[in-house]
């Protein structure tokens, strides 16, 4: 199985799971209002978003990926990597939701900044194998 066959399957289900946390979200704004604090609802509400945008963008990638022609083992890095950072980047939200303070930095922040690393590196990767395919 090629990396854009099966990780576009991960990046479906895993949606699944923003939608959940949409349910969630929802929930603690509407019925359960001041459960969470300000930052964590920023916190929150940020994480559901850069996941939900972030995994319709590993979609479009992995359409793209093959026409990078790149090497089976290049395929999986690349698509490992923007998952990953996918991962990263809006776990992070969520891990400074529950050890972060307002306006200091966290795991959690540096997290999201590794995971933007991570999924722009993937992304100029593929960017770099769709020139030279041309």
């Amino acid at each position: 199985m090629e990396a854009y066959e099966l990780l576009p399957i991960i990046a479906l289900f895993a949606l699944v799971t923003v939608e959940f946390g949409g349910h969630a979200l929802l929930q603690f704004i509407t019925t359960r209002q001041g459960a969470l604090t300000p930052l964590r609802e920023r916190s929150f509400r940020a994480g559901h978003a850069h996941a939900g945008v972030l995994l319709i963008l590993s979609l479009v990638y992995f359409l793209y990926l093959p026409q990078a022609e790149f090497s089976s083992s290049t395929d999986w890095v690349f698509g490992v990597l923007l998952l990953v950072g996918v991962l990263a980047q809006s776990g992070g939200f969520f891990v400074h939701l529950a050890l972060g303070s307002e306006g200091r930095a966290s795991l959690g922040t540096h997290l999201t900044r590794a995971g933007a690393l991570l999924i722009a590196a993937a992304l100029v990767a593929l960017g770099v194998g769709l020139v030279q395919s041309l």
